[in-house]
């Protein structure tokens, strides 16, 4: 049986959505069985309007209890004030009775994220997520710097050991470039390989 690994994300302006299709691109090449999920909005229709928001991704909401399905999760993560959003944490605080039951053990879990600018938390922002995964007893697999575009100078490249990235700019008016792109496919590929690797070594015991 082949692995599971979901994606689950939170994307205001698209950008961590283009980055969780590239990842989700290099998970299936690794021959793992993928599901992108979102989490729920807590901001109302009239603030997402204000902020020029456009429409979310038709792609599922993610139910807590659905966490305990894959063998692992890639949280796409865009950072504030060099942390989580909140609706990521709602999601992540909700998971009380998973802890509880040890439901989450085991399981490997990845990240990758999207800031305003060069500086804006990327690396911060996987440390302070990775107590969620200690106290769950969950597998962080870091990316390394596996991809020869983090070591480029020459522009402007999101991404770091922690995982794939983008700078979106404040407003969300930067896309997603091309080096970007490959870094997350890059990310999701490995991080397949990985769970697979392991998903089959315990499926012969």
């Amino acid at each position: 049986m082949p692995a599971t690994v979901y994606i689950v994300i939170y994307s205001l302006y698209g950008h961590i959505y283009t980055l969780a299709q590239e990842v989700q691109k290099g998970l299936e090449a690794s021959g793992v069985t993928t599901k992108l999920f979102q989490v729920a909005e807590t901001l109302s229709d009239d603030v997402l309007q204000k902020m020029h928001a456009p429409p979310k991704p038709a792609i599922p909401v993610i139910k807590v209890d659905e966490l305990t399905e894959p063998d692992g999760i890639i949280f796409g993560i865009p950072t504030r004030f060099g942390t989580m959003p909140a609706q990521i944490k709602a999601l992540l605080d909700a998971t009380g009775k998973l802890w509880a039951t040890g439901a989450l053990s085991g399981k490997f879990a990845g990240t990758f994220f999207s800031t305003a600018s060069q500086h804006g938390g990327q690396e911060t922002t996987a440390l302070t997520t990775v107590t969620y995964f200690a106290h769950h007893a969950m597998i962080y697999v870091p990316f390394g710097f596996a991809n020869a575009h983090l070591f480029d100078n020459t522009e402007v490249i999101g991404g770091s050991a922690y995982g794939a990235g983008t700078i979106a700019n404040g407003d969300g008016s930067r896309a997603v470039s091309d080096k970007e792109k490959e870094i997350a496919k890059n990310q999701g590929e490995n991080f397949g390989k990985v769970v697979a690797t392991f998903v089959n070594g315990r499926s012969t015991l």
